[in-house]
């Protein structure tokens, strides 16, 4: 099969590595290449979303499973689909939404695979009723390191080490998903402020359960009396009697807006603090104080950015680091000692959210769990930034919380078994299942995720 060697980075562009990236389009080839990964392995890959160095594997294969794309069958009346693992959310969208159906959880963009979705276990808005994207598989099939093609279903060991498992207990091939019903492809979203972090935490507490979806952009350089003040926007698919006659002819049509590229070289420095601190102050600004109803399509409410094609390039070639983590109710002194001290340390992080989880699900490694997660976004050159984010990890994992590792790409190895306490069990079942540590990344490496100790 074909391979070229090319270098390999995730969303956030840092770290580029080497790889053999080996694109297979059946079942069959994707078997050979696992076989012929060599000494270094092998790790699939799907549209390249994740901001780390999840999906990089230097010296060996990368697997590029975006050929295996086939939706097989939908159950239009059951509300369930049978898909290829290189099937991107996006295509899901183009298919099921004309008849009724929308993805059950969807991250903030729509270009992800659902290969990925099961291996990061994502997340969405509206997590604190929906839970993670494997809550809603049924059953996936998986190439394992031994060269069998295994089906597996919900409430099994194997499921659980591989939702959130980040591909490394082997290749995600198709998998069975259930739906959400919907009546449009419109949403009916309710937008306010709040004027500072626990004026927003107030009201996601008590409002929360009323919304579908739910999350806040958090301007993260406010500081004093301002300190954490939001954007709440908040929604549900917009029924079809909330539509005007007009829309009402094509209630279930989806066009994503796109505008053009973001431009190839982009100088540094651009998004500092200066010019991220204008940006904030302007958003903030115009937000209304209270809005509800807004008919928006589902492009601009979940995936805003998509319309932007290689938005990542606006940090210029140094690229970004994105640092999201969750900690629990009750850890809400937590949370705001470290949205202070980032707000102290001036990182200029314009794509900032924050929501509320709700129950976790089985997975090992699943990220989510019940409390509240932060995400931002800060360009990879800011001086002093790796020790600062160390500090915060220190902090994070002291208040019983965890980073996510599909957006982690510098996360010191001692500090994953206080935040994920299921570490071991998902290390004993690599090592019965892959002995010769076939499925491996730079992630994994750098984790030490396929040592028993």
């Amino acid at each position: 099969m074909p391979a070229d060697t090319v270098s390999v980075t995730g969303w956030g562009r840092t770290a580029p590595t080497a790889a053999r990236l080996v694109r297979p389009r059946s079942y069959e080839e994707a078997a050979a290449a696992v076989r012929e990964c060599g000494a270094r392995g092998g790790i699939a890959r799907g549209l390249g979303r994740a901001y780390g160095d999840a999906a990089q594997n230097a010296g060996g294969a990368v697997l590029d499973m975006t050929g295996l794309d086939r939706i097989h069958t939908i159950d239009a009346d059951g509300g369930t689909v049978l898909c290829d693992a290189g099937v991107s959310l996006h295509r899901l969208m183009e298919v099921l939404l004309p008849l009724g159906w929308f993805v059950p959880v969807t991250p903030g963009t729509r270009y992800v695979t659902v290969g990925g979705a099961i291996g990061a276990d994502i997340h969405g808005k509206n997590h604190h009723g929906s839970g993670s994207f494997a809550r809603h598989v049924l059953s996936f099939e998986l190439l394992t390191a031994d060269g069998e093609i295994r089906t597996v279903g919900r409430g099994t060991p194997l499921f659980d080490a591989t939702a959130g498992g980040m591909g490394l207990t082997g290749v995600i091939l198709k998998a069975t998903v259930r739906l959400q019903p919907v009546e449009t492809s419109l949403m009916s979203v309710d937008t306010e402020r709040a004027a500072d972090l626990d004026d927003l935490m107030a009201r996601l507490t008590a409002t929360d359960h009323r919304y579908r979806y739910s999350v806040a952009w958090i301007d993260l350089l406010a500081r004093g009396t301002s300190m954490g003040r939001s954007v709440l926007t908040r929604g549900d698919h917009a029924p079809l009697d909330s539509l005007p006659p007009r829309a009402r002819r094509h209630p279930l049509v989806f066009r994503p807006s796109q505008f053009p590229a973001a431009p190839a070289f982009v100088p540094e420095g651009l998004l500092g603090r200066s010019t991220v601190g204008l940006f904030n102050e302007l958003w903030y600004r115009k937000a209304p104080r209270a809005r509800a109803g807004e008919l928006q399509k589902i492009s601009t409410f979940f995936h805003p950015l998509d319309g932007v094609p290689h938005w990542n390039r606006i940090y210029g070639r140094g690229g970004f680091v994105q640092y999201q983590f969750v900690v629990g109710h009750g850890q809400e002194e937590a949370l705001r000692r470290i949205i202070g001290r980032i707000s102290g340390h001036r990182c200029p992080s314009f794509l900032a959210v924050l929501k509320r989880f709700g129950e976790g699900d089985p997975g090992w490694l699943s990220f989510p769990m019940p409390g509240w997660t932060l995400a931002l976004d800060i360009p990879a050159g800011l001086p002093g930034l790796s020790a600062f984010l160390d500090e915060l990890d220190e902090e994070v994992a002291g208040a019983g919380g965890r980073v996510y590792l599909a957006k982690d790409s510098r996360l010191r190895p001692e500090l994953l078994g206080d935040m994920y306490p299921r570490l071991a069990e998902f290390r004993a079942l690599r090592a019965e299942l892959d002995p010769r540590g076939v499925f491996t990344s730079d992630l994994s490496r750098r984790l030490n995720l396929q040592e028993l100790s």
